[in-house]
């Protein structure tokens, strides 16, 4: 069968000659399509969200905190509270070899904020310049602590985004600036839009003043405490395999059991990201079952109702076959109609489905921000397009079968 413009004007004739039919045929398709592209792109964005709450944060980490200890060790009872303490730093470098960054963290606690007559109610932490390295800053503005704001004790501090749109509600660069934490004053040299809504520690980092960990420590007479241990391996080190090793180190130290587990508390965040990725590919896979599985129910509709057409042309495919039509002319008329038909409406699914998508995009951007992308990509679209013209050449085969099948003596007599 050649493929020209009067083949063409053929196939559209049979499609719209009954457009009601043709119209509720190609929906199903249609809506296929477009929940396929939907959720792909809705569970990409989903899945952009949730990795944006991790966004940062180091893969190869993990977090070490003190809590009560829950087993009697060495003449001590269950539940002594306990805290880490600046040695533990030495003692992790020098017996734990196998880690790359140890960067230590205190807490200032809720503190009263205020800039002019703006106030607000923020977290102060307080960490060293290696924290960087285990959760990344996302800096709007300025920069990060760095080594000579902890020797020299400076007074700096890195904001927030809420706290800086609460005591800087004009805008611009904040950098140079300061502001009042309590009774102290401070000099903002960066702002920080990181949002890590998962990880968090001390509060969320939208409201979080991050100093120089010398600096709180000094503000707040912390002595050598430290609240959290945050570390990371180095290159290739899977920090399951030492994470007892970091556990039983601190615990000799402080007289606790190396067994109890909650008492030196050790996250793997590698743990959580394994989980993470383990939920998206269930979510992928799911959401391909659904999509797939409504484009055939979509092309079984097309199958039988390509089937009802070739019974009303019965007349008219015999006298194509008395004049001289082959059985392959007839084949690809009835397969190529079929094409036609699910191809426009997968095509208006794809179409359709993508600008709900942009939608959806445009809903979640912040500050000029695109918070995620709710968007498939080019190869999605491309084997979407494949998929609809493959289960349109299948939904075709049934009713061409049947119309080769039709004798031209047959037919004339049916017509």
């Amino acid at each position: 069968m050649r493929l020209d413009l009067d083949t063409y004007k053929e196939i559209l004739d049979t499609i719209t000659r009954n457009k009601s039919r043709s119209l509720l045929t190609g929906f199903g398709v249609f809506w296929g399509v477009f929940m396929l592209i939907a959720l792909s792109g809705g569970g990409q964005g989903l899945r952009e969200m949730l990795q944006n709450n991790f966004a940062g944060f180091a893969t190869n980490a993990s977090v070490i905190w003190a809590q009560p200890t829950t087993k009697a060790y060495r003449g001590f009872n269950k539940g002594r509270e306990w805290s880490m303490d600046t040695k533990d730093i030495v003692r992790l470098r020098h017996q734990v070899p196998e880690l790359d960054v140890i960067s230590p963290m205190i807490f200032g606690g809720r503190r009263t904020t205020t800039r002019g007559t703006h106030t607000f109610s923020a977290s102060t932490i307080g960490v060293t310049p290696d924290y960087a390295r285990v959760a990344a800053p996302t800096l709007y503005y300025g920069r990060y602590i760095n080594d000579i704001d902890m020797k020299q004790e400076r007074k700096v501090c890195v904001i927030g985004k809420q706290i800086y749109k609460n005591l800087f509600p004009e805008g611009g660069d904040p950098c140079g600036k300061t502001i009042r934490v309590d009774s102290t004053y401070y000099r903002v040299v960066g702002v920080n839009y990181s949002s890590g809504h998962a990880v968090n520690f001390g509060g969320s980092a939208e409201e979080t003043i991050t100093m120089p960990e010398s600096v709180l420590r000094k503000v707040y007479n912390r002595g050598t405490a430290v609240d959290l241990m945050a570390v990371t391996g180095k290159k290739g080190v899977v920090m399951s395999t030492i994470a007892d090793r970091m556990r039983t180190t601190l615990a000799r130290a402080h007289s606790i059991s190396p067994e109890d587990t909650e008492g030196v508390t050790v996250f793997n965040t590698e743990i959580m990201y394994a989980m993470l990725e383990g939920l998206f590919q269930g979510v992928n896979f799911l959401i391909w079952l659904v999509g797939i599985g409504t484009l055939i129910s979509g092309a079984i509709g097309v199958s039988n109702i390509m089937m009802v057409t070739v019974k009303e042309r019965t007349g008219e495919i015999g006298i194509r076959r008395a004049i001289g039509a082959t059985p392959k002319m007839i084949l690809s008329q009835i397969i190529a109609e079929s094409i036609v038909l699910t191809a426009v409406a997968g095509m208006s699914g794809i179409l359709f489905g993508v600008g709900i998508l942009q939608l959806v995009e445009m809903a979640c951007t912040t500050d000029g921000m695109v918070m995620a992308h709710f968007q498939i990509d080019f190869w999605t679209a491309i084997l979407s397009t494949m998929v609809v013209c493959a289960l349109g050449a299948l939904a075709g085969l049934a009713p061409a079968w049947r119309a080769m099948s039709i004798k031209p003596v047959d037919a004339m007599r049916e017509n």
